[in-house]
């Protein structure tokens, strides 16, 4: 089915056309059928699907339309959970509307400068991308008026409740028109997110397309166990140096992991770089720019700041810390084998992860295959955290050996085995 047989305006297929896209994705041929009726949708649909063209490309064609209502405020609104997201969300606007009359696309993200975003707020404006946060500091100065507003769209509302974002989305909507129609975008429709979409809508037409059970096949998934820190370098290194890498994203847990395993891996020869919440959006807009021109080949990054990150070109994914939620596994893995390509995501857990494993492969419904590189094996075998065994010298009050008191100041085998048999070691976080 092309784009053409979907109802949307010349200028817009013409658009996606040469954007490389001859026929929609499932989450589309559903979507923008539905929201070219005006009707409020409830999408389940993971990253890379094609979802911010499902609900960009009706918002396009309904700004082919004279608003009916005068004023300078936003016909559309979408909110976002990261920076990187909304700002490939403006890009998707943008590149979806440019044989379009001019459609202007203002992005009021955090780390930008606020007199910057206070000038592009005081002309006319067709869509806002928003995080929530400075979203509503500029609604409470005044600065927003959302008389015009026709569409808001939730992007990715189960990461925004994730970050604690639901009292900010619903002041958000609570200044928004009753009549508006809304479209909600998230990984799962159940719970939390099931809620808030129920207060939000009104007798919206639910799509599911894909959800964590849905098998990435063409996704290549392996699991290593490492002994320590030092042997997760080693196999991150195995792995980057192979042929078939084109560009690879670094997971880590924290912002400074992920700096320490940038610098080391720099350190070895790779062009590598960090991404994370600490750093301000100009640096993060670089470093992307960067990612994108390939003058990165290994990005190093953590949950939040990944989110929205659209690389055709990244081969690889590996999880150098397991993700704390099972449930980013999906989202982390989807950052490569995108737009029907292959990819490969691989796994370093550490000797205690038995258990986060279980609940990902719980999750996923698919196990997620065990493999050793030759001359990299671990030394030690993985430990179920969750078995019900008691471990030897379970209960004993602290300080006590296994026949007794031990020696002040030295460290247990336990201690030791985990530090590389030095005591007082320093394990990198």
């Amino acid at each position: 089915m092309p784009f053409a047989s979907l109802g949307l305006n010349p200028a817009i297929v013409k658009a996606v056309v040469a954007a490389g896209y001859t026929e929609p994705t499932p989450v589309q041929s559903a979507a923008i059928p539905a929201a070219l009726a005006r009707k409020d949708l409830l999408v389940s649909a993971q990253t890379g699907t094609g979802k911010t063209a499902a609900f960009m490309l009706p918002a396009l064609e309904m700004l082919a339309t004279p608003s009916k209502s005068s004023g300078f405020g936003p016909r559309m609104l979408v909110l976002a959970p990261t920076r990187e997201l909304a700002l490939q969300v403006t890009k998707a606007a943008e590149t979806y509307g440019k044989f379009m009359r001019r459609v202007r696309v203002v992005s009021i993200l955090g780390g930008m400068p606020y007199p910057v975003q206070n000038r592009l707020l005081k002309g006319h404006v067709d869509i806002i991308v928003a995080t929530p946060g400075r979203l509503l500091d500029h609604m409470r100065a005044g600065r927003i008026d959302f008389s015009r507003l026709e569409m808001l769209v939730l992007d990715e509302a189960d990461r925004m409740l994730d970050m604690g974002f639901i009292e900010d989305i619903e002041t958000v909507v609570a200044a928004t028109p009753a009549s508006r129609q809304t479209l909600l975008f998230s990984a799962t429709l159940d719970g939390t997110v099931g809620n808030l979409a129920r207060k939000l809508t009104r007798d919206a037409i639910r799509v599911e397309i894909s959800n964590a059970q849905t098998r990435h096949e063409n996704i290549e998934q392996l699991l290593h166990y490492a002994d320590d820190q030092r042997h997760k370098m080693k196999l991150v290194d195995h792995y980057l140096r192979g042929v078939d890498v084109d560009q690879a994203i670094v997971f880590t847990s924290t912002k400074r992991a992920a700096d320490e395993v940038a610098v080391a891996l720099s350190s070895q020869g790779f062009a590598a770089a960090a991404l994370h919440g600490d750093m301000n959006q100009g640096q993060r807009n670089r470093t992307l720019g960067n990612m994108r021109r390939g003058n990165v080949k290994v990005l190093v990054a953590t949950d939040v700041a990944a989110r929205g990150i659209d690389v055709q070109t990244i081969t690889h994914v590996i999880n150098f810390d397991l993700p704390r939620i099972a449930e980013d596994y999906v989202h982390r893995i989807g950052r490569t084998g995108r737009a029907g390509r292959s990819g490969i995501a691989i796994s370093l857990a550490g000797m205690r992860d038995h258990g986060q494993v279980r609940l990902i492969e719980r999750l996923t419904t698919q196990p997620i295959r065990v493999h050793v590189v030759p001359g990299l094996e671990p030394t030690t075998r993985p430990q179920n955290s969750y078995a019900a065994k008691p471990r030897p010298g379970f209960g004993r009050k602290p300080g006590m050996g296994p026949r007794g008191p031990r020696s002040p100041g030295v460290p247990g085998r336990a201690s030791m085995q985990r530090t590389g048999g030095k005591p007082n070691a320093v394990r990198p976080r």
